[in-house]
């Protein structure tokens, strides 16, 4: 049992009545003593009465007393966490007694106690005049302490069964090219700078995956930092500011419901549910001092492994629904939680143990709500245009136009969360609920293309962009067809055929050709071609020779837009003002495809768009290309600096959002992308992002794609589409 201390403001006075010798022989642990023992002991012990709800010592208080329980229940916190009951014949605080230490826990009652207490000079004057008596009642102290320690060794051996316990005192482990010798244990932490360059060491890799800075090492392996240098470094950082939020949210008022919304530019949407009281403002204020407080204090993170049945009671007790539903279907028996203090949530990645890395953290109050604005390292620095805060709103607005349609109809079906999602796939008919989802996206394309139809007088060009993956070229395809239901005949022009002549081609700052600058295109050529086609003459369109690199200025096709007749305009500048610069807006139509809607595991966590897309698009890469899945996760960062300079943040310039995301995708990419990351080495460098994708969809049901239809988006990346791309 921990050792223990007396708070006096919470301690009722005790009555000065003393014990006789009856009372104590019928105590466990004091009948074994001897009766003279026993009869000089009467005269030592103090009686004292604690009512329920009250602390008899609180952690961290220097008062040195022994207590015996003689009637009544208690309870022994650490930390806040409840580590032990008390009971009737049990005794506590004899470290503070003998030692002189101060309680590393709490004793608080659960129903009225009946105690006895020895206090330390009571202890030593006994030790003077009666020494055999002292003597023996330590002797029955250590042979109590003796058998706590017995049932805690047996209950350790029981939580340890399922883990392997080290076989060494030491451990080689390389760094870099380097190998050291440490102690089994040592945190990898203590191994690790703390700065690589200007960036802060959020986390390490061992053996190329992904753990916090206070992980044990306890084999051989390899060792190397994570700074925010790096995309999954930049994650760790935005998990752990989020769940710090959450602690502040709890800290502020445990009743208060909030969640982590979407990620939007720099950071993410705050949902409040209930009770909201006051603005939103003030709300914003509080939550961003009580963040501020958590920081300073420098409370440590947390990771502890707890069975699946305790985890979910946990979730069911503080109202987090759709992490007690997830839990259902949760193969393993244990499941790893995390947690800044009193929150707890699932764990998807490791935490930042030095929260000075998020100072700069902000919460911001606007017409949509709250949003959380990550701190300046949690920014990638590489692609210096991102969504300014000024444009979140803008940016947050078009996506809760997307989203809100179909997080009403998932409500409806009853789908709310993964876990949902997964009880769903289990007890009900997966194929009703792709033909739902499809149907709700095409939809969608309808109501765009009878957009443009109306506006056909007006409307001339419709240019769409999105970010890789997003299922661009198959929304096209899909908006052709609905296009000419209304009677439009749609024309394409790519800006692939824009591309100046290679050798002018701007480079990057490795000296490659940057093929995704502005810079790269011959814009001028192309808005001149556009204002000819707007009225109403011929062009010969360029075209560009990708095998000689040449651009021909009127190598392309002849084009002559008649009345029934539109342009739809496609590539990465799509949405830049600067594309279509000097072309009336009225004769335009923008359109911004991305997956966005996302269903979330936790109040924390929620897949990122992201991660689908790398998903599409390891599996694409793999069926059409041959690349496997650690080629695939080795481009992706150059190609998300690219989304980010030249995409992002022009996404807010678009007349229409269109949200490519498919709520059961996710389970079907699991058929095939879990193989496929599988494949990627433990040694290779991408391996820290497999594993983190290989964790998120071992949380999703696996639906094999036979009711996938043809004309689906997904099947731009399984395959079988009825689509000639």
């Amino acid at each position: 049992m921990a050792d223990l201390t007396v708070t006096e403001p919470n301690l009722p006075v005790p009555p000065r009545s003393k014990f006789d010798c009856g009372e104590l022989a019928e105590h466990p642990l004091l009948g074994l003593l001897g009766q003279e023992d026993r009869a000089v002991l009467c005269a030592c012990l103090e009686r004292v009465e604690a009512s329920l709800g009250n602390s008899i010592i609180v952690q961290g208080a220097d008062d040195q007393a022994l207590y015996f329980v003689f009637d009544g229940e208690g309870r022994v916190v650490r930390d806040g966490i409840d580590i032990g009951a008390i009971h009737p014949g049990d005794h506590f605080g004899e470290l503070g007694m003998v030692l002189q230490r101060r309680r590393a826990a709490s004793v608080q009652a659960l129903t009225q106690l009946q105690l006895a207490r020895l206090d330390r000079e009571t202890y030593l004057k006994l030790v003077a005049e009666h020494p055999e008596t002292a003597v023996h009642l330590l002797e029955t102290i250590v042979g109590g302490v003796a058998a706590r320690l017995e049932v805690m060794t047996d209950n350790v051996s029981v939580l340890l069964r399922d883990r392997s316990l080290a076989r060494r005192t030491e451990v080689r482990i390389k760094i870099g090219t380097q190998w050291q010798t440490l102690r089994t244990g040592t945190p990898v932490g203590a191994v690790l700078p703390r700065l690589v360059g200007d960036a802060p060491v959020v986390a390490a890799l061992v053996d190329h995956r992904i753990v916090s800075l206070s992980w044990p090492l306890t084999s051989q392996c390899s060792v190397a930092p994570l700074t925010t240098d790096d995309a999954e470094g930049v994650e760790v950082v935005r998990s752990s500011v989020s769940l710090l939020l959450l602690e502040a949210a709890y800290k502020l008022d445990p009743a208060l419901q909030i969640e982590m919304g979407y990620s939007i530019g720099v950071g993410r949407r705050i949902v409040v549910r209930e009770p909201l009281t006051g603005t939103t403002a003030s709300l914003a204020h509080e939550l961003e001092k009580g963040l501020l407080w958590l920081i300073q204090s420098g409370c440590r993170p947390r990771e502890e492994w707890w069975t699946v049945e305790e985890a979910r009671d946990h979730f069911v007790d503080r109202g987090w629904e759709s992490a007690a539903t997830l839990l259902r279907t949760w193969h393993h028996p244990t499941v790893s939680l995390c947690s800044y203090g009193d929150v707890y949530a699932i764990s998807f990645s490791a935490l930042v143990e030095d929260l000075d890395v998020l100072r700069g953290t902000r919460i911001v109050s606007d017409h949509s709500g709250l949003y959380l604005h990550y701190p300046a390292i949690a920014i990638p620095k590489n692609g210096s245009a991102h969504t300014a805060l000024v444009d979140v709103g803008m940016v947050s607005q078009q996506t809760s136009a997307m989203t809100d349609p179909q997080e009403k109809w998932l409500q409806a079906l009853g789908v709310r969360s993964v876990g949902n999602f997964n009880d769903a796939c289990i007890g009900g008919d997966v194929a009703q609920m792709i033909r739902v989802a499809e149907g709700f996206q095409e939809k969608r394309i309808i109501e765009i293309a009878d957009r443009i139809r109306e506006n056909h007088d007006l409307i001339r060009i419709v240019s769409i962009a999105g970010p890789s993956s997003s299922g661009k070229t198959t929304f096209i395809k899909r908006l052709k067809v609905q296009l000419q239901v209304d009677g439009l005949q749609p024309v394409g022009l790519s800006l692939d055929d824009y591309y100046i002549d290679r050798e002018h081609t701007p480079r990057d700052a490795k000296g490659d050709y940057d093929f995704e600058a502005f810079e790269a295109l011959r814009f001028e050529l192309l808005q001149e071609h556009l204002r000819t086609l707007l009225a109403g003459q011929e062009v010969a369109t360029a075209r560009y020779d990708f095998q000689s690199g040449q651009s021909h200025a009127a190598g392309g096709p002849l084009l002559h837009l008649h009345d029934n007749e539109i342009l739809l305009l496609e590539g990465i500048h799509g949405l830049n003002p600067e594309l279509l610069d000097g072309i009336d807006k009225r004769h335009v139509f923008s359109i911004f495809v991305c997956p966005l809607a996302q269903l979330p595991f936790d109040r924390l966590t929620r897949i990122n768009a992201s991660d689908v897309r790398l998903l599409r698009r390891i599996v694409r890469d793999r069926h059409t290309r041959n690349h496997d899945a650690a080629q695939t996760i080795a481009r992706w960062p150059s190609v998300r600096m690219g989304e980010r300079k030249h995409i992002f943040p022009h996404q807010g310039q678009a007349t229409a959002v269109f949200d490519s995301s498919l709520i059961y995708e996710v389970s079907v990419l699991k058929v095939f992308a879990q193989r496929y990351l599988l494949e990627v080495p433990s040694s290779h460098p991408s391996y820290a992002t497999a594993a983190r994708l290989l964790t998120l969809l071992d949380r999703f049901v696996t639906i094999y794609p036979d009711h996938v239809p043809p004309t689906s988006i997904l099947r731009e990346f399984i395959g079988s589409s009825g689509f000639e791309y």
